[in-house]
């Protein structure tokens, strides 16, 4: 039975958060899980580099001068390549495509395994809930330090209930927040340390179930 430790806001154990074995206890296999990730990268990847072919490239399409009779090469047009502010050929261009495809069950399949090796390695735990009146830094702060994940590169993984502590934790370094309908593998192994609370756990189980 898969399991973490449950804290309240104080700092102090208040007992264990069973865990859905069919999420929270998968078979780890490494390779499917870095090839879950690098789809997750290649898909947000940005095309920036851009050259212009000599289709693109401003210029008259007239023939510089006549075929014959000037003792001059042949040429067809000024933007051909091996002119001065021709285009350019086979250079990179927006139309590259970086995108992979990988089919729904198996991304929810990798997601569950980072989500296992936390929790096999004790670098998952559960917050028995994250009430703060105000969205300020130091009241989230003052939680995360009584936490044992206090120092750590910590994910907190909050449902969409909790917003002010979304925007609490913004400026507090090596945290990030995310929602749980949000969970991803990249931000997972980014982090070595879990928090989430027990609402945002259910969430997770929930929409692991509909799959």
């Amino acid at each position: 039975m898969a399991e973490v430790n449950l804290y309240n806001q104080e700092g102090q154990k208040v007992g264990v958060l069973p865990l859905d074995p069919s999420i929270f206890a998968v078979p780890i296999n490494a390779s499917f899980v870095h090839e879950a990730f690098v789809l997750q990268e290649a898909n947000g990847r940005q095309v920036i580099a851009h050259t212009k072919d000599r289709g693109e490239v401003a210029g008259s399409g007239k023939k510089p001068w006549k075929q014959k009779g000037t003792g001059r090469a042949r040429h067809g047009s000024r933007r051909s390549p091996i002119w001065v502010g021709g285009g350019v050929t086979f250079g990179p261009t927006s139309a590259r495509v970086f995108g992979r495809k990988l089919n729904r069950q198996a991304r929810r399949t990798a997601l569950a395994m980072v989500l296992s090796d936390k929790v096999t390695a004790q670098k998952m735990i559960a917050l028995e809930s994250l009430v703060l009146p105000d969205a300020k830094t130091k009241q989230i702060a003052s939680v995360l330090k009584k936490l044992p994940v206090h120092g750590k590169k910590v994910l907190l993984v909050l449902s969409s209930e909790e917003q002010n502590a979304v925007r609490a934790a913004r400026n507090i370094p090596h945290v990030q927040t995310i929602r749980s309908s949000s969970l991803n593998v990249a931000d997972l192994l980014r982090f070595e340390y879990v928090c989430a609370t027990k609402s945002a756990v259910e969430s997770i189980t929930t929409v692991f179930k509909k799959a």
